[in-house]
């Protein structure tokens, strides 16, 4: 016996040893070969070798093989790579617009309280040179990086006004230092009540400091009578996973596992617990979610949803259920690498059972449950995984036409805005404004470049575009035709068949530009069916667990 047991043993050991050498034999063998190609293409291909560029390409495809979110960034990605973690940057705080490029830099939105607002900068603004340097033939993500730099140091425009002012008239060019500023953008874009009883907060990412902005929220609402919180992560894709255990801490008791993460490295397996005191264990809690709603919004959504402790509504939720890590890497660059899965207090998995193959808006799609598994939530209900976080009650996001998508992501809606604004120097207070001369939008949006296509006839251009590579098209030209007059609509119709989803966008840009983003804010809310639909849903049971 005594021999069988240490054969065994002497077995295991040398499996591992085996393994590991294997393992190391194979890391080696393709470092060396790598080596001995990049030797090879530099002694003899034909033309000059760009080794740098290759070389990305080469570790992009490599990494691009596991999974979309393990990525490497050199050193000089290092700023926009940390701007995306921490949502801050050191500039003037303002979104700037330039119309082509030999024209002049249009200031499009200066943010609330930023140094360009605080230095007289304001909407419809031109900047003629930044520093001395003329902005003509400046692309626009070059103006934007030479404002951008190290806060505490000065920039210099030279500005042609749109309004007059104390010192200057409208028209004049004047000179405007900047200091540059820490600029942080808020992950907590909204703090209101949307009706007597109900307070909102909308969190746009998992940045540092967002629960204790979430937690301030809270408290500045309960003041205000609050009996219900509103939590909206739609369109969240989500960002620290220490900030999601936070925020649930805010409403859940001390001691509650909010997620365990579980990898293959040592060290790579924690659970992770509320450790402060919660503001409010008991208040009815609704969490707004929908498809683009990813990793620490899934987080937060299916402890809350495991624990019963909050009403979840919308549709299903991203799949992200991968944790990355930042491991250093030479010449100061880093990889930014998956290194475990996390799972709900229940023990649900919220990754995709195929996170390659997914819907055109990202979104899961129907997963059978013959693939998923069955969970218990706190009080009994039965949840599953397979792919993000399904809610309580499904209430789908408006759908747009083609040509709304088109008109904003063209610009269209947001040229016209600054054209009102270089029309009228005032609006009444938001809450009280409502655009009404939608004719003068038909006709700007008229004279304007851009694909108006609906749908239908944008699918119909493919389809008759296949026929003429197959040799269909002659058979079929009546038949063809007829299908084209009836779906061909001219530019104008289009736009005033489509005015009352087109409108919104209108009202929210132009809000924007005299009060703020918050204000453009109030302006979604005020149209808002999903948010109205989801309060209308019953709640889940609060009882404290």
């Amino acid at each position: 016996m005594k021999k069988c047991l240490f054969i065994w043993a002497l077995t295991l050991v040398l499996s591992g040893s085996a393994a590991a050498q294997s393992k190391s034999f194979t890391l080696g063998k393709w470092v060396e070969v790598h080596n001995a190609i990049l030797k090879e293409l530099s002694r003899s291909y034909v033309d000059s070798l760009e080794v740098g560029r290759i070389q990305r390409a080469a570790v992009d495809a490599m990494l691009e093989a596991l999974d979309p979110y393990t990525v490497y960034v050199p050193e000089e990605e290092q700023e926009t790579f940390q701007m995306m973690l921490s949502n801050t940057y050191g500039g003037i705080g303002a979104v700037i617009y330039k119309p082509d490029l030999d024209g002049n830099v249009i200031i499009n939105e200066p943010y609330e309280d930023s140094p360009s607002a605080r230095a007289g900068l304001s909407c419809g603004d031109e900047i003629l040179t930044i520093d001395g340097l003329s902005t003509h033939g400046l692309k626009s993500q070059e103006c934007t990086e030479k404002m951008r730099g190290k806060p505490g140091t000065t920039v210099r425009f030279q500005v042609k006004k749109l309004r007059g002012g104390a010192s200057w008239k409208a028209g004049d060019v004047i000179e405007v230092p900047v200091v540059r500023e820490r600029i942080v953008l808020p992950s907590v874009e909204y703090v209101g009540m949307v009706d007597d009883t109900t307070g909102y907060i909308l969190v746009s990412k998992f940045t540092d400091g967002v629960a204790q902005g979430v937690k301030d929220g809270y408290l500045a609402l309960k003041r205000q009578g609050m009996k219900r919180l509103c939590l909206d992560l739609r369109g969240n894709g989500g960002g620290l996973l220490t900030e999601a255990v936070e925020m649930v801490s805010l409403f859940v008791p001390k001691g509650s596992v909010v997620v365990t993460a579980k990898g293959r490295a040592e060290g790579s397996h924690a659970q992770y617990k509320t450790m402060g005191i919660p503001v409010d264990t008991d208040m009815p809690l609704v969490v707004l979610v929908d498809s683009a709603s990813a990793s620490a919004s899934e987080i937060v959504s299916g402890a809350l949803q495991d624990y019963d402790r909050a009403t979840i509504v919308g549709t299903r939720t991203y799949g992200k259920g991968l944790v990355q890590s930042i491991r250093p890497l030479p010449y100061d660059g880093q990889l930014k690498v998956t290194t475990a899965k996390y799972y709900t207090p229940s023990g649900r998995c919220v990754q995709a059972i195929d996170y390659s193959h997914r819907n055109e808006d990202g979104s899961v799609g129907h997963i059978p449950d013959s693939l998923t598994h069955e969970f218990t939530t706190a009080h009994g209900r039965k949840v599953r995984d397979g792919g993000g976080i399904k809610p309580d009650f499904e209430v789908k996001g408006r759908r747009y036409s083609r040509l709304t998508y088109s008109l904003v992501l063209s610009g269209i809606v947001e040229q016209y805005a600054l054209k009102f604004v270089r029309e009228h120097e005032t609006i009444p207070p938001v809450d009280q404004f409502h655009f009404t001369d939608y004719d003068d939008f038909v006709s700007f949006a008229s004279d304007k470049e851009f694909d108006y296509r609906s749908t239908a006839r944008a699918q119909f251009d493919e389809m008759r575009k296949t026929l003429v590579e197959d040799g269909l098209e002659d058979a079929m030209k009546d038949r063809l035709d007829a299908m084209e007059k009836a779906l061909d609509m001219d530019k104008e119709s289009f736009l005033r068949l489509k005015k009352e989803e087109i409108l919104p966008f209108i009202e929210e840009e132009i809000a924007v530009r005299y009060y703020f983003q918050k204000a453009g804010i109030r302006v979604r809310l005020r149209y808002d069916d999903a948010l109205r639909e989801s309060l209308r849903q019953p709640s889940i049971s609060y009882t404290s667990h």
